[in-house]
């Protein structure tokens, strides 16, 4: 029995010598996301579309904040010959307006985060083949993203992400 416990704890530290010297041999590739967003083309969209809805929103707001300026000023300077009724008027429409600017930002920033959160969904589904196809292509065993992995060192001739760009331009393109 006392043999056969030493002949098993030995398969074991052996097979996890080796499971551990195949890993070490493994081939690892290296993608930086952020770099697939801002070079490649449909990226680039992404972030213009992004772009052009936060500076949409920003206008809303914006006149908004001008038309609320506008009604306080108003009450501001004419407080003293405004009737009581019509000082209760700019009032109430100075509240009313607080509170629509107050529910437009909330919509601008609940509808960028569901803008971007589709847009970049999207993106990683396109991306996710060309990973996949890119990683058997050239036998890796794992392909970390670094934006998302929090590696602190890689070796550059381990980076894909070059490669990633350019196939998912042609992609792109391929399907116009």
């Amino acid at each position: 029995m006392r043999k056969t416990l030493i002949v098993a704890a030995l398969a074991v530290l052996c097979l996890g010598a080796a499971a551990k010297a195949s890993f070490a041999q493994g081939k690892i590739g290296i993608i930086d996301s952020q770099q697939v967003l801002e070079k490649s083309a449909e990226g680039k969209k992404v972030i213009a579309r992004l772009q052009e809805t936060e500076k949409k929103n920003a206008g809303a707001v914006t006149a908004l904040d001008d038309q609320i300026r506008q009604i306080q000023t108003k009450l501001n300077t004419q407080r003293l010959t405004l009737t009581d009724e019509a000082a209760v008027q700019l009032q109430a429409d100075l509240e009313r307006k607080t509170t629509e600017r107050k529910r437009v930002a909330e919509d601008a920033v609940a509808g960028m985060q569901e803008l971007s959160q589709r847009l970049f969904l999207k993106l990683q589904s396109e991306l996710m083949p060309i990973v996949q196809a890119l990683g058997k292509e050239k036998d890796l065993d794992v392909i970390f993203d670094v934006q998302k992995s929090g590696a602190i060192y890689w070796n550059p001739a381990a980076d894909v992400t070059e490669d990633i760009i350019k196939r998912y331009d042609a992609s792109k393109a391929a399907e116009k």
